[in-house]
């Protein structure tokens, strides 16, 4: 039987997913029924000029998930053995950037069709997560939430998740003492991380005679203050002369043997441009530059940009590990050090 597919090319949506859906969609509607012969791998890519590899890992999750099966010699056949229905899920982000992005895209692909994700972003707002999780409260199988919020409403949001069902709730990216009883978790310990961040690092920070966090307190969307924790640990431990600020403007005046820890995308452009523009002082050389979360620019800028950040991706497989089979636990996220030259 010939498949009507409509592969779309400028899709996040991976193609072989794109096949997953497609099919079951079709089965949904009627247009393919059980024992039907679908198209065989190499006809299917010859069909829509796509790569075998893409049509194989498509029918690889149908036949894992009991859609097809394939008969010796004959080809592939609808079985339709699965129920086709699907996990309702609110996945509530506090903010979109290029490292959430990550983690939704890695989201969607490992749960390879089995749900329907309905995506908020709560701003880091009590109204607004009040708002949303009034909404069809009742419909999802999973809460999905990242718990950054203001300090003036924190205890507030804590309240409104702990009277969520903990059997369906997942918190991402931050996990929270106050939230009480058995829930998954997959999350980042801020504190340690950095701190053992700066130890894998400490040969290097020891070239400089200053280390400079830059904390945006007055960010619309809070950072973990536990970061600050994590750093003075280690510029104790280590000895070293510290300070912290809230952002990097053109008033800085940055000194010989000074080392900067990044961890927003502006303040990371403006240090470099106040470095482009003081005379004698070259980031790599003498100045020294650290920022969070790694992106494509981060690896070409000034050199490379040395940093460190947790692993988006597999944060948002582990999310989706966990919902397929239905096991909350508590998993600490993997952190990693990107060493480049900017150090």
């Amino acid at each position: 039987m010939q498949l009507d597919l409509d592969i779309d090319e400028s899709s996040s949506i991976p193609k072989y997913i794109q096949i997953v859906k497609a099919i079951k969609g079709m089965i949904v509607s009627g247009v393919l029924n059980y024992g039907d012969k679908i198209p065989s791998i190499n006809n299917l890519s010859a069909d829509y000029y796509l790569s075998r590899d893409t049509v194989e890992k498509a029918y690889t999750i149908l036949k894992k998930q009991g859609i097809i099966e394939s008969v010796r010699g004959k080809g592939y056949y609808i079985c339709h053995h699965s129920n086709l229905s699907k996990y309702k899920i609110l996945l509530l982000f506090n903010k979109l950037s290029a490292y959430k992005k990550e983690i939704f895209n890695s989201f969607l692909i490992a749960l390879e069709d089995r749900a329907d994700i309905f995506f908020h972003i709560h701003h880091c707002e009590y109204d607004l997560l009040k708002k949303i999780l009034e909404q069809r409260k009742e419909e999802y199988d999973f809460f999905v939430i990242m718990p950054h919020f203001k300090k003036d409403c924190e205890s507030k949001a804590i309240d409104l998740i702990n009277a969520l069902p903990k059997e369906k709730l997942i918190l991402l990216d931050n996990n929270l003492d106050e939230i009480r009883g058995c829930f998954g978790s997959v999350f980042q310990d801020f504190k340690q991380d950095i701190y053992n961040a700066l130890k894998q690092l400490h040969s290097k920070l020891l070239k400089y005679q200053k280390l400079i966090l830059v904390f945006p307190f007055h960010s619309n969307y809070p950072y973990p203050e536990n970061i600050l924790l994590g750093f003075k640990k280690y510029a104790v431990e280590a000895g070293l002369e510290y300070k912290i600020i809230s952002e990097v403007d053109a008033s800085l005046t940055i000194q010989d043997k000074e080392a900067y820890i990044i961890i927003e995308e502006n303040d990371l452009v403006n240090l470099i441009k106040i470095a482009r523009r003081s005379k004698g002082l070259k980031i790599g050389k003498n100045i020294g530059v650290l920022s969070y979360n790694e992106t494509p620019l981060k690896e070409v800028l000034e050199k490379g940009i040395t940093v460190i950040s947790t692993d988006f991706a597999k944060m948002g497989k582990l999310t989706a590990e966990m919902i397929l089979t239905r096991q909350g636990k508590q998993i600490k996220n993997d952190f990693k050090v990107i060493e480049r030259e900017s150090l």
